[in-house]
């Protein structure tokens, strides 16, 4: 942060928060109470459920640790040398999501030292900007690296330190001025100077841990420049303490502009609580839409059962998953990564088997400042001068000819299999036993027949030739009447005329 000498903070003058009124807020939004560690079961409701409370009495120290969670000697030496290389805080409510019983716990492993992050542990002991984000900062706390956006660093605390942050080189540092800097006037004028930026990352750090009068100065100073169209707001607030959503003040000061969006960061159905719902349910009904990003965690979320949960609850409380990241090459995170290949099997039992909505896009965040870079499973499987072959979740592949046009004039070849398809021979390879094909065989079987209308030259309802991606009955004929040749699982089109 800058020198508070070298420029004067401006008074920034806080709205007046305003209270629902009744009836406005849903049943979600009910108080419950939530799951408690031992040690603070005796804790009194307005305390628990006081987010200063819940700041005041975060584990920051080893000592607090080996109280709450049993730890082996080795365990314990670690814990002692990590303290002095990246900050520890958890909030009670936070810590209480950890089964004390399991070492694997994830809501332990993201947010509990390990040894495994100790230099050498993992044998790939990482970089402290493996992204480069300070080669690409024109001024201090800016990262201009995308044509149309730039991050801003605001802080360099957190309610809860991740322990694979990809910005632990900034999280030691020690104090922080409330004033508004001189550098954080600069990255606003630097914003402001730049029209081909449209979109303003305001992060951290967590910037919900700011002053309000430092985040008004940010929120109103953004919103007054006239080519930003969109401020992201980056928090893991309401994953580790939504208690801090309560404050109407705070919720106030996010209003100022309409511009807002959230970007929280859920990685586990688990912390998807009643609480977190009611925090982001209070972000939601003043305007301000919710993205999630998730972090691919090896013993976290690396398999599919879970981050099908997880993208399946982000819906139901109207937070859309927007990122799955691939875990950054960063000093002391070496034990979360994983293969790329696991982040494309989670994208392949997605994609298809829950709602579109509901799919993350699976990035790479390439070294040497590269950027995102999406990844996931490859659907083309094939293509000619006139079609493609594709294939979808099912493994179904099909025939597609991507502007309509009459096929081309080519001589006839006997082919078969995906080569028949570009051929345009079938319609459709469908794997043996497709539950959808299987339900429409029974449905045709036990429906009776519908009246037919006229009938084509060829025999299907139509005037020419088959349509493109219907199925049709054609070349032999299978007796089931759902153009499935029980030999090769083939749709065919009728023959070539």
């Amino acid at each position: 942060m800058g020198d508070p000498s070298t420029s004067e903070s401006p008074c920034v003058s806080i709205p007046n928060a305003t209270e629902f009124g009744d009836g406005d807020e849903p049943p979600s939004l009910t108080a419950t109470r939530s799951r408690r560690h031992p040690a603070w079961a005796d804790v009194p409701d307005p305390d628990w459920n006081d987010w200063r409370w819940q700041s005041q009495n975060a584990v920051r120290h080893p000592r607090q640790l080996a109280n709450l969670l049993p730890f082996s000697d080795d365990e314990r030496a670690a814990l002692e040398t990590l303290q002095t290389q990246y900050k520890l805080a958890i909030p009670p409510y936070y810590f209480s999501l950890i089964d004390p019983f399991d070492p694997n716990d994830p809501i332990r492993l993201q947010s509990v030292p390990s040894p495994h992050e100790l230099a050498g542990a993992t044998g790939a002991d990482g970089e402290d900007d493996p992204l480069d984000e300070d080669k690409d900062s024109p001024v201090p706390g800016l990262t201009h690296r995308y044509p149309d956006r730039a991050l801003l660093v605001t802080t360099h605390v957190c309610t809860m330190y991740c322990r694979f942050c990809t910005r632990k080189r900034a999280t030691m540092k020690r104090g922080g001025w409330d004033a508004v800097s001189r550098d954080d006037r600069r990255m606003v004028e630097y914003v402001a100077r730049h029209p081909e930026i449209r979109d303003a990352i305001i992060s951290g750090g967590d910037p919900l841990t700011l002053p309000l009068e430092k985040l008004a100065f940010f929120v109103r100073s953004l919103d007054a420049i006239p080519h930003l169209d969109v401020i992201r707001v980056g928090t893991r607030v309401p994953v580790t303490l939504p208690q801090r959503l309560d404050d109407d003040e705070l919720l106030a000061v996010l209003s100022l502009s309409d511009k807002v969006w959230i970007q929280t960061h859920f990685n586990h159905p688990r912390e998807v609580t009643p609480e977190a719902e009611r925090a982001c349910d209070r972000l939601r009904l003043r305007g301000m839409p919710l993205n999630n990003h998730a972090v691919l965690l090896k013993g976290v979320n690396d398999d599919l059962a879970t981050q099908r949960a997880l993208c399946r609850a982000l819906l139901r409380i109207k937070v859309r998953p927007y990122y799955l990241f691939h875990c950054d090459p960063v000093t002391g995170a070496g034990h979360f990564r994983t293969p790329v290949w696991k982040g494309i099997e989670i994208i392949e039992g997605l994609r298809g088997h829950t709602s579109g909505l509901g799919v993350p896009t699976y990035v790479v965040d390439a070294p040497r400042g590269g950027g995102k870079i999406p990844l996931s499973p490859n659907y083309l499987v094939s293509a000619s001068s006139d079609a493609v072959v594709l294939r979808n979740y099912e493994g179904m592949v099909v025939h597609y000819r991507p502007t309509g046009d009459p096929p081309e004039s080519r001589a006839a070849v006997e082919t078969q299999g995906v080569s028949g398809l570009l051929e345009g021979r079938c319609e459709a390879l469908i794997p043996e036993n497709n539950p959808r094909h299987s339900r429409r065989r029974d449905r045709d079987r036990t429906s009776p027949p519908l009246p037919r209308r006229g009938v084509g030259a060829n025999g299907h309802g139509a005037p020419n030739g088959p349509k493109n991606g219907t199925f049709q009955d054609g070349g032999r004929p299978d007796g089931d009447g759902d153009g499935l040749d029980p030999d090769d699982g083939a749709t065919r089109r009728g023959p070539r005329r």
